[in-house]
């Protein structure tokens, strides 16, 4: 898997982090999101899935 975002969309509402902190956590400055991992071990996918399906902003996209 690979996972990309799109920093413009995001609006810094933290779904993501709370679906998967190991992937993802969010700028002290504005919130909008850091990638921490672009390319994360299979038992983690799942948990891009579902941060890519709660991201009001349509931010997250990920390639299988």
């Amino acid at each position: 898997m690979k996972v990309f975002i799109n920093e413009d969309k995001c609006v810094a509402c933290g779904q993501c982090v709370a679906e998967a902190p190991d992937i993802f956590d969010q700028r002290d400055e504005d919130g909008i999101v850091v990638l921490l991992d672009a390319n994360p071990l299979d038992d983690q996918a799942e948990a891009v899935r579902d941060a890519a399906g709660v991201c009001p902003a349509l931010a997250i996209t990920f390639q299988e």
